[in-house]
């Protein structure tokens, strides 16, 4: 969801540039070569999964060799927050899962009110096909990794790890394949990435949440209130927003319910516009703003922090662990079959229509693609896990990045076969 518009805004401009035409901005940047190059790349729809694709394997890199010592170092690293008695202490790693990532979820939250209020969500129509198909997205990979752990009460806890789906690597998937992708598919993927965001909020707060602090969650709760008034009174300026958001995160980190919660809440009360001026957008300007923050720091970073995947001691046997068979296969076929099987029907029993420019070929190839699950499905392992004492971070990551490898290379095959039109951008 929230490359929908870098999909939208540059793919024309990435277009012109690879057919070699020319004007007066591309002359300008034609002056510095090494320029064009960088302002290129990260104009490149498929750029914030590059990063995270190289971020991963660099962790990997430095967890199976002598760096290994230095990455577990960094992570470990002590940084501590006190202001007179409140305190807040972790080591680095849980900083970037509760901080950082709670910047990922503001700007989620961002993009689902603009969507709710102005883009694909605002027609009911256009999104009762990607609402159907994210239901069986959500439910068949759960199912399948619940199929696997049933008699295992701890590892259960991860039924939801194969549920998310990464649209930024689906994404990247898909500027693959060039100019053939129908925009229809783009947005169909997009929608349905929107439904999945929606219901790995919900999960998080229903289902992984430590002991409640009743007194912190009261805290955090006060703070609506006034971000209801700042909002009622059209408030433009950022800072009071950012505050009381500071505030909100804190105090809900501090209750047991996990702190990116109050990003999604704190984006709600963000004006999507000024009563003055109909011209002047606070929350666009946010959402625009973070875009490039996301996308180049923040889950990169998420991603190096996690995905550091030790390979000592692999073995068959720990591929075929009821924890990494139940994510990869929930990812791989929970994914394809959930999404294109309730899509299916739904399109025979004429809930819905197809949608433009899509074939049964294309809708099963999204599905597919559907299956890459790697920097969502890494955040909901670590929350599966995390409070059970039992170490299973191994089994969580190799299941993912099986399961996610396998569905990309089906999804971009499928796809590849199954639409029709300009080469893509590896047959160049």
């Amino acid at each position: 969801m929230y490359f929908l518009h870098i999909v939208r805004n540059n793919e024309s401009i990435f277009n012109t540039a690879l057919l070699g035409e020319t004007n007066s901005k591309l002359e300008l940047h034609m002056e510095n070569p090494k320029n064009s190059l960088i302002k290129a790349f990260f104009a490149h729809p498929a750029a914030g999964g590059i990063l995270l694709f190289l971020a991963a394997i660099l962790a990997m890199v430095m967890a199976n060799t002598s760096l290994d010592r230095y990455y577990q170092l960094f992570l470990s690293t002590p940084l501590e927050i006190r202001i007179g008695t409140l305190e807040i202490a972790k080591p680095l790693l849980l900083w970037i899962n509760d901080a950082l990532m709670a910047v990922f979820f503001f700007l989620v939250g961002l993009e689902l009110k603009r969507e709710l209020l102005e883009g694909e969500l605002s027609n009911a129509k256009d999104i009762v096909l990607p609402g159907i198909g994210a239901v069986g997205g959500m439910v068949a990979p759960a199912l399948v990794y619940v199929y696997f752990n049933s008699g295992d009460e701890v590892a259960l806890k991860g039924w939801a790890i194969p549920a998310a789906t990464d649209i930024a690597f689906a994404l990247g998937v898909l500027t693959l394949l060039g100019s053939r992708v129908p925009i229809a598919l783009k947005i169909f993927l997009t929608s349905l990435a929107i439904f999945d965001d929606i219901s790995a909020i919900v999960i998080i707060a229903f289902f992984y949440t430590a002991n409640i602090s009743q007194l912190a969650l009261l805290t955090a709760a006060c703070c609506i209130p006034f971000l209801y008034l700042l909002n009622r009174l059209n408030v433009m300026s950022k800072a009071p927003y950012i505050v009381l958001g500071i505030i909100m995160w804190t105090a809900t980190l501090k209750s047991g319910v996990h702190a990116t919660l109050a990003g999604v809440i704190l984006a709600m009360f963000i004006p999507i516009r000024s009563n003055h001026n109909p011209d002047v957008s606070p929350l666009k300007n946010m959402e625009h703003g973070l875009h490039s923050v996301v996308a180049f720091v923040v889950l990169p970073v998420f991603a190096f922090a996690n995905a550091g995947l030790s390979f000592k001691g692999f073995g068959a046997e720990s591929l075929l662990h009821s924890v990494p068979m139940g994510i990869a296969l929930g990812l791989f076929l929970g994914k394809q079959v959930g999404i294109f099987g309730l899509c299916w029907l739904a399109i025979k029993i004429k809930i819905a229509d197809m949608p433009k420019g899509m074939s049964w070929g294309s809708l099963y190839g999204t599905a597919a693609l559907c299956g890459i699950g790697f920097t969502m499905s890494l955040f909901i392992g670590s929350l599966a896990f995390e409070e059970t004492g039992v170490d299973q971070h191994f089994d969580e990551r190799l299941g993912i990045i099986v399961g996610s490898l396998l569905s990309g290379v089906l999804g971009y095959v499928v796809l590849r076969f199954s639409l029709k039109g300009a080469p893509s951008a590896l047959e160049h």
